[in-house]
């Protein structure tokens, strides 16, 4: 049925992930969805974990892997291809997306227990910071993520740890939170003297006819000037954040400025007039949303020499070889997981 003559209940919108660090909405009915996901929807839950990479091409700059909490667009990393790489292969949360016996064979060589989600931390510990890709530059000329996994208990520890930081931080304190340790549930926040912030008179205005169409930085100020508002303390490195080529707070503007329209590019039909149905206004929840954004990238800035050290560390010290793996059946295949249909109502995905 058209959705013009669908008068069925409204499908209320949902939270998915747009791109590396770019949460929006989405109405999840195939319907509207270009190239929808079936599979990808039936595995959300509390407790999954989505990472994203590039696929057919290499990382060139930043993070080669991005998290998110909600189901990824096709385009999540950097708006150009990718793979998702959900860390549960069920709804639940219980059957994780790993050769069967790859956490029992680490935990015997590292002689202490790693679990699925420890896995996923040290993964992201090591790979998602620009350390990885200088460091692996040229081995990265062939596309696929190689990751070293160390044999060092104390390393792979410490690794854990911080990758935990960081898939709290790309999730926006989604997942892997613990206050105890620091990682509130809810969006991170930089210490008071570190925080972006918005100042008296440097509101982004939400009037239409001052709906912000640019932005900008002030180096010697600190500033991000949207429109005619800005947010002071924002360090060049939070500006200049990138992932594989696209500035973050660039991209993330761009979907959220007056003027949207894109050039077309070669022979493509032109897009739909949907398109043309935009805000006229700033929304108070952007500049909420980009003062997320700000706070999780000064605070990832902040973890990347660690990472970097880290990384020195694992590669520096003894690892444990794909040949080592392969030889303690590490990667026997996974028997088929009986599939679920998708909680969902006619069209709908959920």
């Amino acid at each position: 049925m058209a959705v013009a003559d669908d008068d069925s209940p409204v499908v209320e919108p949902v939270r998915y992930g747009f791109r590396s660090f770019d949460r929006q909405w989405l109405i999840p009915d195939v319907r509207l969805i270009n190239q929808p996901n079936p599979r990808l929807w039936e595995l959300r839950s509390e407790r999954q974990v989505f990472m994203t990479a590039p696929d057919d091409l290499s990382p060139s700059s930043g993070p080669a892997i991005t998290v998110t909490a909600f189901v990824p667009d096709l385009h999540h990393y950097n708006g150009r291809g990718g793979r998702v790489f959900p860390l549960w292969r069920d709804e639940s949360g219980v059957i994780s997306n790993l050769p069967p016996n790859l956490c029992t064979v680490l935990s015997s060589r590292l002689g202490a227990p790693v679990s699925p989600e420890e896995l996923a931390a040290y993964v992201v510990a090591v790979a998602a910071h620009p350390g990885y890709t200088t460091r692996f530059h040229e081995d990265l000329s062939t596309p696929g993520l190689r990751i070293p996994i160390s044999a060092d208990l104390d390393a792979f520890e410490e690794a854990v740890r911080i990758g935990r930081v960081v898939v709290w931080l790309h999730t926006f304190g989604e997942r892997m939170a613990d206050e105890p340790q620091g990682r509130v549930a809810g969006p991170p926040r930089l210490p008071p003297e570190r925080r972006p912030r918005i100042d008296a008179g440097g509101a982004i205005p939400s009037s239409p006819e001052l709906m912000p169409d640019s932005i900008g930085y002030d180096a010697t100020a600190r500033r991000l000037l949207v429109g005619t508002g800005a947010v002071e303390n924002v360090t060049p490195a939070m500006w200049n954040y990138e992932v594989s080529g696209v500035q973050v707070l660039k991209h993330w503007f761009s979907y959220r400025k007056r003027n949207r329209q894109r050039p077309l590019i070669g022979n493509r039909r032109p897009p739909s007039p949907l398109g043309d149905i935009q805000l006229e206004h700033w929304l108070p929840e952007y500049t909420t949303e980009l003062l997320n954004v700000l706070n999780v990238l000064g605070w990832l800035v902040e973890l990347e020499p660690a990472q970097a050290a880290l990384l020195d560390r694992i590669c520096d010290g003894p690892l444990i070889s794909v040949g080592d793996l392969r030889l303690a059946g590490a990667f026997e295949k996974t028997k088929p997981v009986r599939r679920v249909r998708p909680r969902q109502q006619g069209v709908r995905l959920l």
